[in-house]
C-alpha cells in the first residue's frame, strides 16, 4: 500500500470544453492489466463539455452542485448530488453545470486498448442544445 503523490489541478482545454472546467486526477492504472481512470471534475456555472463518446462507456457520480447531461436525441437530464449516471460505450453525450450553479462529479472510465481512442471528442454543444430542458 502506498500514498500516491498529489497531482495538480488542471484547467481543461477550450477545444473540448465551454467555460471554466477544472480536473483533479484521482486514480490511473498502476499495474499491468489495469485500465481505470478516475478524476474529480468541477464545472463553473454555464460550463460544459463538447459532444463526445467513450470507447468503453463512462460513469459519472455527482458529488456537489447540480449537473446537466445531454444526448443526441435532445434529452437533457438534471442530476443531483449522490446520483450516478452511466453512459454506454459509443453514446455521444455532453455534461456540465447549470447556467446558475456549479457542479462537481467523479468521472470513471476504462481506457481503450489504444488509449488515444478512449474518448472521441466532437463539436461544441450549442447554446440551443445546452438550453433544451
Amino acid at each position: 500500500m502506498e500514498i500516491q503523490p498529489e497531482q495538480p489541478t488542471v484547467k481543461n482545454p477550450p477545444e473540448q470544453f465551454t467555460g471554466d472546467v477544472y480536473l483533479d486526477p484521482i486514480a490511473s492504472p498502476q499495474e499491468a492489466g489495469q485500465t481505470m481512470t478516475v478524476a474529480k471534475v468541477r464545472f463553473l456555472p454555464g460550463a460544459r463539455t463538447a459532444w463526445h463518446s467513450h470507447a468503453r462507456g463512462q460513469t459519472l457520480h455527482v458529488t456537489e452542485g447540480v449537473a446537466l447531461m445531454g444526448t443526441r436525441d435532445g434529452t437533457v437530464i438534471t442530476v443531483q448530488p449522490g446520483q450516478t449516471v452511466y453512459t454506454p460505450a459509443g453514446e455521444e453525450h455532453w455534461h456540465g453545470a447549470t447556467p446558475t450553479r456549479y457542479t462537481e462529479h467523479l468521472a470513471m472510465l476504462e481506457s481503450a486498448d489504444d488509449p488515444s481512442t478512449t474518448t472521441t471528442w466532437l463539436e461544441h454543444v450549442t447554446d440551443e442544445q445546452y438550453g433544451a430542458r
